[in-house]
């Protein structure tokens, strides 16, 4: 792409959406040609205490350099922190049956964060050719079903897939087709393997699980957004495993229990935490199995949890 040296007229304003960030360069998508310039964000960002997001739409002009200067970020329509992305349309979450093995709490805690986001989310079971055989698999199987069954009765969608066998792989697709989506979940649950399945040739880089430790290596290193074609995006995040709701700004934790919802008007006092308060409707849905225990259990330590972290800091 030409650019032009220092001393002639002054550069047009270019908008583009950043497809990567990486070391400090934002890689901005030229909305007019498809190539993707490298861009620096100007300082004034940084006095106003904001950065530039991957999934930005940006204004920026082209600098002596052959790269780009970030001049203006365009109002986001959706925002999230951890993964830092910005404008997406779907939280896809992947959580695989075994290695590492599913945990509900840990989804809890991202279902949490998106719905505090205001997105739409949908989760996703990955690694079903790994169950293993005999009694054990038995087990997974049924807390395969189990899980299935308890978050499409709250209203999620569900996927089950194989990377290995493709099980699913184009039922996904079509929950991505025209949107923008980020991929989260914890390290080794098979994101990238997924994402090298919806399309053919990326090869991006995967990692073996640390049987050590139990979860798998950080094979991504930094966000991007990789076209999936029929104008449809996914970012492939960092892989992690914590969480901190005062990190993420979320105070109102039941409000983000979508089958709460429901029961919390009727609750005798306004402000209602449902932990102790008498003539609570949420705890008296959970007590007539309206409202799943453990999503209730997960929801009283996440209150705990919430309470305790300013004590510590």
């Amino acid at each position: 792409m030409t650019t032009r040296k220092s001393g002639g007229n002054r550069q047009p304003n270019m908008t583009g959406t950043i497809m990567k960030a990486l070391s400090g360069y934002y890689y901005v998508s030229d909305a007019m040609d498809g190539q993707q310039v490298q861009c620096r964000a100007r300082g004034i960002f940084k006095l106003r205490g904001q950065s530039p997001m991957v999934g930005d739409r940006v204004v920026y002009q082209h600098t002596d350099n052959n790269e780009g200067s970030i001049v203006e970020i365009k109002p986001r329509r959706s925002e999230l922190l951890r993964p830092p992305v910005a404008n997406v349309d779907l939280a896809v979450l992947v959580f695989s049956i075994v290695h590492p093995d599913l945990s509900l709490v840990l989804l809890d805690k991202f279902l949490v964060h998106i719905e505090h986001a205001g997105l739409k989310a949908l989760l996703v079971l990955t690694k079903t050719d790994l169950i293993p055989p005999g009694a054990k698999g038995d087990d997974v199987e049924r807390m395969l079903e189990h899980t299935v069954r308890l978050y499409t009765s709250i209203g999620y969608d569900v996927v089950r897939t194989s990377a290995r066998s493709a099980e699913g792989v184009e039922e996904l697709r079509r929950h991505l087709a025209g949107k923008i989506a980020v991929f989260a979940g914890q390290s080794g649950v098979g994101k990238t393997s997924l994402l090298n399945a919806l399309v053919p040739g990326l090869d991006l880089n995967t990692g073996s699980i640390s049987t050590k430790l139990g979860r798998g290596k950080h094979t991504t290193r930094h966000v991007e957004l990789i076209p999936l074609g029929h104008d449809a995006f996914v970012a492939d995040t960092p892989g992690f495993s914590q969480l901190d709701f005062a990190e993420l700004g979320i105070e109102d934790i039941g409000v983000c229990f979508r089958e709460f919802r429901r029961y919390a008007d009727a609750c005798k006092f306004r402000g209602c935490t449902h932990i102790h308060e008498p003539a609570c409707a949420v705890i008296a849905a959970v007590r007539q199995n309206e409202i799943a225990q453990s999503r209730y259990d997960h929801y009283c330590n996440f209150m705990m949890e919430w309470k305790e972290k300013p004590r510590r800091y």
